[in-house]
């Protein structure tokens, strides 16, 4: 289970939005155990008041960092020294980055080169090279519920809240290769090794940045490929493969 890992949750406070919190700790409960969790900025200035009132009831722990010069990132500089103090601490097995900031992809390459596994999570405006430099990066805008209350106090669905990637030929092409790479002498590829070798040539490849919850039904939306569900040989359960047909 992926809850077995134990996580350092690092959040740069000046650069991400308070707002989503609850659907960020829950998409990292997905990959480990956030044992630690810290958020970093300077609590005097007035654009952190909304992070003030989450922090006691998500048990995220806030840094103070003072901003001694202006113009200079002192909260960037403070996450990285702690970093590097829990890596050598030996206490969890990956890092959490949260930040959309390009500052962090030197820290992120020296953490997995450690052994950590590092998953980041950002804007869409997040700077290529951090996002090269994870294992696995998530948008923040994907994570957002497209839930919000109308003036009865009910549920409804918000339209139009996050923008859908479309599916370009770029993306086309980068499914096409990976199932060329997995594939039997039928060109059958098994759907969970293209899933992990996706992520593995671009880190924040995620079904959900086209629309969809899984990776089975975004492929399966795209009519160059072909989709067998087939029965374990050594279970009941069920086993999706791929292959590329046009």
């Amino acid at each position: 289970m992926a809850d077995e890992i134990q996580l350092a949750v690092l959040i740069d406070g000046d650069n991400i939005p308070s707002g989503h919190v609850k659907e960020l700790l829950e998409e990292i409960a997905k990959y480990g155990n956030p044992s630690l969790k810290r958020i970093y900025g300077d609590w005097t200035k007035p654009r952190l008041t909304k992070w003030k009132l989450v922090l006691l009831e998500n048990a995220i722990t806030p840094i103070q960092q003072y901003s001694y010069t202006k113009g200079k990132n002192a909260t960037d500089s403070a996450m990285i020294i702690d970093a590097m103090d829990i890596l050598y601490s030996q206490k969890v097995k990956g890092f959490c980055l949260v930040s959309s900031d390009s500052d962090f992809t030197r820290l992120a390459i020296r953490l997995r080169e450690a052994g950590m596994v590092v998953y980041g999570i950002g804007e869409k405006k997040t700077p290529n090279p951090f996002i090269a430099a994870c294992d696995k990066f998530i948008y923040l805008e994907i994570l957002k519920k497209d839930l919000e209350l109308d003036k009865s106090g009910t549920n409804k669905t918000k339209s139009h809240k996050t923008k859908i990637d479309k599916i370009t030929p770029k993306v086309i092409n980068l499914i096409r290769s990976t199932v060329s790479d997995l594939a039997d002498e039928e060109g059958w590829a098994f759907l969970g090794e293209v899933g992990a070798l996706l992520q593995k040539k671009q880190p924040n490849f995620d079904p959900r940045n086209y629309g969809f919850q899984k990776l089975t039904p975004f492929i399966n939306s795209i009519d160059i490929f072909e989709i067998e569900p087939r029965k374990s040989t050594r279970n009941n359960q069920k086993l999706i493969y791929v292959r590329t047909i046009s």
